[in-house]
C-alpha cells in the first residue's frame, strides 16, 4: 500500500485538505487586540512515498512586502501525524466529526505551545483555523485564519 493510500485510510478528514489555500491570518494578543495580520498561501500534499506522509508549504506575505516561506513534513503513526522540525514538534489527529486538531510545541520558546483546530466547510472550498496559544501554562493569544481553496490538485 502506498503512503498516500495509508494516509487517506488513517486520516480521511486531513486528506480532504489536499491542495492550495489562500487566506488571511489574524494574530490576537492575550487581550484580544490585533497584533499582526498577513496573507497566507498554503499547499497541503500527500506523497505516494518517502519519509513524510504529509508536507505543508506556506508563504506568508505582509502589507509592507515581507515574505516568509516554509515547508515541513509529518510522519504517519497509526491515526496520528507527528512533526519533529527545527522549529516545533507535536502531533495532529482528527475527531469523529472530521475536525483536525494539532498540538505543537515551539523549540525556541520553552513553555510555548498551541492547540490548533481546523474546520472544513461543508462545501470543502473554505476552512477556518483557530490557534489557542499558551505560554507558561496560561492563555497567551489566538490566531484566526480564514482560507479559501484555490486548487484541489496535489501539484497546485
Amino acid at each position: 500500500m502506498s503512503l498516500r493510500v495509508a494516509t487517506r485510510a488513517a486520516l480521511p478528514a486531513l486528506f480532504a485538505h489536499e491542495g492550495a489555500w489562500d487566506g488571511v491570518y489574524r494574530w490576537l494578543d492575550a487581550d484580544g487586540q490585533l497584533a499582526d495580520e498577513h496573507r497566507t498561501w498554503t499547499r497541503c500534499e500527500f506523497p505516494d512515498s518517502g519519509p513524510y506522509c504529509y508536507i505543508q508549504h506556506n508563504r506568508m506575505t505582509w502589507s509592507d512586502g515581507r515574505t516568509v516561506e516554509r515547508s515541513f513534513g509529518g510522519v504517519l503513526e497509526g491515526a496520528l501525524i507527528r512533526w519533529d522540525t527545527d522549529r516545533f514538534h507535536g502531533e495532529g489527529w482528527e475527531t469523529r466529526g472530521g475536525v483536525l486538531m494539532l498540538r505543537l510545541e515551539y523549540r525556541d520558546r520553552p513553555g510555548l505551545f498551541m492547540i490548533e483546530t481546523i474546520t472544513l466547510a461543508p462545501s470543502g472550498d473554505a476552512r477556518a483555523r483557530t490557534w489557542q496559544w499558551f505560554e507558561g501554562g496560561v492563555p497567551a493569544g489566538r490566531t484566526l485564519c480564514d482560507e479559501m481553496r484555490v486548487s484541489a490538485a496535489a501539484s497546485a
